[in-house]
């Protein structure tokens, strides 16, 4: 029987340092969410179904441009950081840090692609 204390058990298993760090971003990110999505709902709604000559004239001014660009980026950016929890909380090893690297990829290519896209729209 291992005579060790409760810290000692402990060492090795605790924080990471950046727990506080990820939760204060995911709740911004979350309230920024929670202001841009029915911006975006009221700006794109009244869009669809039109033809692609006034989508582009549409988009061709400046606010409705930079919502819809916000909520990419904020949406994309929230959606990597949930990923990555429960990536992290359900897999571990070699597995752990490919998923990772994979969804930070697929994230950042998939904001990165709509991003451009609405800039070939608008332009």
């Amino acid at each position: 029987m291992q005579y060790i204390t409760d810290r000692k058990r402990a060492e090795g298993l605790g924080s990471a340092k950046s727990g506080t760090k990820h939760h204060w971003q995911m709740q911004i990110s979350s309230v920024a969410l929670l202001i841009l999505v029915p911006f975006f709902v009221f700006t794109f709604g009244p869009i669809l179904g039109e033809d692609y000559a006034t989508v582009t004239a549409y988009f061709a001014r400046p606010f409705p441009a930079l919502v819809a660009a916000l909520t990419l980026l904020v949406g994309f950016h929230h959606f990597r950081q949930g990923v990555q929890v429960m990536i992290e909380d359900y897999t571990s090893g070699l597995t752990r840090k490919f998923l990772i690297i994979a969804m930070v990829c697929i994230s950042y290519g998939a904001a990165a692609t709509g991003v451009f896209a609405l800039i070939r729209l608008a332009l």
